[in-house]
């Protein structure tokens, strides 16, 4: 029986697979609350996770069918970790086989995907469980520690003590939650940038649908799903087959945070809403590679759009994170629009609201042109219309590099209608006449 709310503290190992059994079932309209972990450093130094990340187990959303979409309301993020740490990677080769995040081995004793303990604090602190020899495969280039204010409004980053103090009680600082198995990343103690300010806007790197053939989390994307083609590994995939089967959950994009709108494809029956890789904050392209990553209590309202048949996620930002060109025409704008119409003979003014397509690729030109081939698919427009439109109407702004963005225009409302997508749109910016 379908419950009205749904409480997950249970994570993968790595890997969205829709043969695995989901939480749930959650009824359509219904809430899920998730307890999440930190997603990239802890889990990219947990040789037993194989995805890169520990994202929750997936929720059935209940009447979700393949070819429908579920719309996940992103009621709250609340951060619960009180220090985090993070910073630009780099690898250990010795310690994997062709893939870091899905393939980690053991150097001395061969063992794939090792379990592991910590011993001491600092880069050499994760071991072996059989043998005890070093076995992260990644290390920093740059990297810090940083702690937030009790509100979770601001972070500073900490020095060389201070960072080692806090790698004393690593697991608790982070408030990783119990079910989960990451080694903490705040036990490396990074200390390279010392004083820093920045401010807390929470996100989430990952918020998504259950892919149709089991892959790792952090793959489920264009430009990180194509380390699966032709891989080693149990999880290898060719081109099309990750295009057909991927669903991009794993976005890293800073506008996916509360109050947003993310409508997510559905390719196995009941969805599979999962959640994880929490962020304290963001700029567009996560440069660095990584972020803050934290533990957050996640709520999200789920709602099923039948008959959508979406390829991709299609983002509904709170309206201030819309591009200028891209925010809703005015009361007084559409006033001087009609003046300027009745001067020259324009008869009719097309109405238009906001819309948001991501799109993924092995590169961002790879991904722009996702995103414009999913506008135009699902609208029923050309690509070289949705082009102009972005560019008169909107904007292309970087998710993550190296290939994922989002696609933001002012949409005609006729295209939004026919496609069954204006109703929600309407609702969320108010866009009432």
């Amino acid at each position: 029986m379908a419950k009205q709310t749904v409480f997950v503290n249970q994570f993968t190992d790595g890997i969205l697979d829709p043969n695995r059994q989901m939480l749930g079932p959650v009824k359509d309209g219904g809430i899920i609350v998730a307890n999440t972990a930190p997603g990239c450093w802890g889990p990219m130094i947990t040789p037993e996770l194989k995805g890169g990340h520990e994202v929750t187990v997936p929720v059935y959303v209940e009447g979700a069918e393949v070819g429908d979409a579920i719309a996940i309301y992103i009621e709250s993020i609340k951060p619960t970790s009180l220090v985090v740490a993070s910073g630009n990677d780099m690898t250990i080769v010795k310690n994997y086989n062709g893939d870091p995040f899905v393939d980690a081995k053991c150097p001395n004793c061969g063992t794939i995907n090792p379990v592991t303990k910590l011993e001491g604090i600092g880069y050499e602190s994760v071991r072996c469980a059989d043998c005890n020899e070093d076995i992260s495969p990644f290390k920093f280039t740059n990297g810090y520690t940083m702690v937030f204010d009790d509100k979770k409004e601001v972070g500073i980053t900490l020095n060389k003590e201070a960072a080692y103090a806090a790698a004393k009680n690593a697991r608790e600082n982070m408030c990783i939650p119990d079910n989960s198995i990451q080694n903490p990343i705040v036990n490396f103690a990074p200390h390279d940038i010392v004083g820093n300010i920045s401010r807390l806007r929470p996100f989430l790197g990952q918020l998504g649908t259950t892919p149709s053939v089991a892959m790792p989390d952090s793959h489920n994307a264009g430009d990180f799903g194509s380390f699966l083609i032709g891989a080693s590994h149990d999880y290898a995939l060719t081109e099309e087959e990750l295009k057909k089967h991927k669903t991009d959950g794993h976005m890293d994009i800073s506008r996916v945070r509360e109050g947003a709108i993310l409508i997510a494809p559905v390719k196995v029956k009941g969805g599979g809403v999962y959640v994880g890789d929490a962020h304290a904050m963001q700029g567009d392209g996560e440069i660095a590679g990584h972020t803050a990553d934290i533990a957050a209590i996640v709520t999200l309202r789920v709602k099923v759009l039948k008959n959508l048949n979406i390829d991709g996620p299609i983002l509904l930002p709170v309206e201030e994170d819309l591009p200028y060109l891209a925010k809703p025409i005015t009361e007084k704008e559409y006033k001087i629009a009609k003046e300027l119409a009745k001067k020259w003979g324009v008869k009719e003014l097309e109405r238009s609201a906001p819309i948001s397509f991501v799109g993924t690729g092995v590169n961002l030109n790879e991904a722009i042109d996702n995103g414009l081939q999913r506008a135009a698919d699902v609208l029923g427009l050309t690509v070289p219309e949705v082009m102009n439109r972005a560019t008169i109407n909107g904007s292309i702004e970087i998710g993550r590099a190296p290939g994922t963005v989002t696609v933001t225009f002012l949409a005609p409302v006729s295209a939004l209608e026919k496609a069954g997508l204006y109703d929600i749109i309407e609702e969320h910016y108010k866009l009432y006449d």
